[in-house]
């Protein structure tokens, strides 16, 4: 549902510089219209050229024959009109704010302020002689943190792997032979001629295992340096002030303290 949002502005700078932000965040430029006292710059309405019942028309097709239409035509008589013809609710929403940051004036407030003649103009905030603007300026300085960004951990583990390796074994084992003979006995033989035992132990090789642990190798720790430029970019505010000359208009109005509007939603219309 599209609708429609209304600032405002004391001074048409402000309704100006409104419209320029509104335009570089996603509005479109035809869908802005900015009317202002004596149509001071390109791509403004003048509005005073038909003895401001343009204002008093243009809030009556808004608002009907109410309240609301006399209190927003008497305030915008005295101002720039800033219009933002939105497509959603969402972005009157942003519209309003962007407004209101700019320096939209309370209608409300400023309607009630010239009815009980309580409404100062420029003398509410003169600036006396001495008074000045600090002029700040940010400036960027770029310093180094140590972060980690990753590592190696060493982790040693015991594992088990079959080997092989061959040994020749030798077996001994124990041979019995016996010769037959036929001849007479000698004093020798029969000196041994008498129980007697012999014996003869038989060997075999048997593979013994042994284990000896040798260092083949170390694995250690270390870092490599390396340095690299890099350029850091950012963002820094600083304070410009701009001159401007007061016109006869400007002289009999001033900028309320006053930056929030009110809304009313009508027929589908957002109004500031």
């Amino acid at each position: 549902m599209s609708q429609t949002v209304i600032g405002i502005f004391d001074y048409t700078s402000e309704a100006q510089e409104a419209v320029s932000y509104l335009t570089s965040n996603g509005f479109s430029r035809d869908n802005i219209d900015l009317s202002s006292r004596g149509a001071e710059t390109e791509g403004t309405t003048d509005y005073d050229n038909d003895n401001n019942d343009g204002v008093s028309g243009f809030f009556s097709n808004l608002f009907g024959t109410s309240d609301d239409t006399d209190k927003y035509a008497e305030v915008g008589r005295k101002g720039s009109i800033v219009t933002v013809h939105a497509k959603s609710s969402d972005e009157a929403e942003k519209a309003a704010k962007i407004l209101d940051n700019y320096g939209a004036v309370d209608v409300d407030e400023r309607a009630e302020q010239y009815r009980s003649g309580t409404y100062t103009g420029n003398n509410q905030n003169r600036t006396k002689e001495g008074d000045s603007i600090k002029i700040i300026e940010e400036k960027m300085e770029v310093g180094k943190r140590e972060v980690e960004t990753g590592g190696v951990r060493l982790r040693s583990r015991i594992v088990e792997q079959s080997v092989h390796e061959d040994v020749r074994l030798r077996t001994e084992r124990v041979r019995v032979d016996r010769t037959n003979v036929s001849r007479p006995a000698t004093d020798a033989d029969l000196a041994a001629f008498k129980d007697a035992t012999i014996e003869l132990k038989e060997t075999a090789e048997v593979p013994v295992v042994s284990k000896q642990a040798f260092v083949t190798g170390e694995v250690s720790l270390g870092k490599e340096v390396e340095e690299k430029n890099q350029t850091v970019e950012g963002t820094v505010r600083k304070t410009e002030v701009d001159t401007e000359n007061f016109t006869d208009e400007d002289t009999k109005l001033t900028s309320g303290d006053t930056k929030t509007t009110g809304t009313t939603n009508t027929d589908g219309g957002f109004y500031k």
